[in-house]
């Protein structure tokens, strides 16, 4: 049976290149995996390019970094999607810790299993903010690794295991379901 097929976008600041590390390690991990290309500026712009990439369904995985995280979650939030990846996820602007619940408000709208990776020094998720966040997820897994900041490179290769090994579980969860 065939693995999930995983769809990452970048940050604001990167581009589809910024994901070619995390895609060659997922397929060389045997998990095909496609980069995202994303308009720069808002999310409402990012949405719909993101969706003509990766339309919905239980086979596909959804994710990227920072605002191409945000993105995604807005797309597992409307659509059914096999799961969602967030890395560094950009919980709050640095400083501004109580925007966090407005970029959380469509959160309890997704439906598919969330693992989220994070740096324990990110300015823009403080960590204590985040556990109580993902509780607003029926279905997650919280990575948070001690020392990084925004950006999860230090720790790609274990980052690229945790995501293959939750793609492979969803194709047993729907492989068991079919």
């Amino acid at each position: 049976m065939p693995e999930p097929m995983i769809f990452l976008a970048h940050g604001a600041s990167g581009t589809a290149a910024s994901m070619r590390p995390h895609v060659e390690g997922l397929r060389r991990r045997g998990i095909p995996a496609e980069a995202v290309s994303l308009p720069k500026g808002s999310t409402e712009r990012a949405v719909p390019v993101y969706r003509t990439a990766a339309p919905a369904g239980e086979r596909r995985i959804i994710g990227g970094h920072s605002f191409g995280g945000r993105v995604a979650s807005f797309l597992a939030a409307e659509a059914p999607y096999g799961g969602l990846v967030l890395l560094s996820y950009p919980l709050h602007p640095p400083g501004r810790t109580e925007r966090w619940s407005e970029r959380t408000a469509h959160w309890p709208q997704v439906s598919c299993p969330v693992l989220l990776l994070s740096g324990d020094r990110d300015p823009f998720a403080r960590i204590e903010l985040l556990r109580d966040a993902v509780e607003q997820l029926p279905r997650h897994e919280l990575v948070v690794y001690p020392g990084l900041r925004h950006g999860i490179g230090p720790q790609l290769e274990d980052a690229l295991e945790r995501i293959a090994a939750f793609a492979r579980s969803l194709a047993e969860t729907v492989h068991s379901a079919e």
